[in-house]
């Protein structure tokens, strides 16, 4: 299952990744070349104690924290106790 027809979203996002790998490809020679050097800035940044750094480092390298699912606080749990699997015959 795909996006909705008419959805230009996802092509969006690709056009900004290619203007962004051609401008570090413009600046640095090389896409590569132009992520290491990025890459090194974020390093520098973090090592100065910059916290936004610090946070992109660790989401980049452990993943971004699961964001813990919450019920409503006024209201009581919901807890299943039984499951059912009902099969029913069609009509003919």
């Amino acid at each position: 299952m795909g996006a909705p027809i008419g959805n230009e979203n996802a092509a969006k996002g690709k056009e900004w990744r290619l203007a962004i790998r051609r401008a570090l490809a413009h600046k640095y020679g090389s896409y590569s070349d132009g992520l290491l050097a990025l890459a090194g800035k974020l390093v520098e940044a973090a090592e100065t104690g910059d916290m936004q750094a610090l946070k992109e480092l660790g989401d980049r390298e452990d993943g971004k924290p699961s964001q813990a699912i919450v019920g409503d606080a006024s209201a009581d749990a919901v807890q299943v106790e039984t499951i059912q699997r009902i099969l029913v015959r069609p009509k003919d």
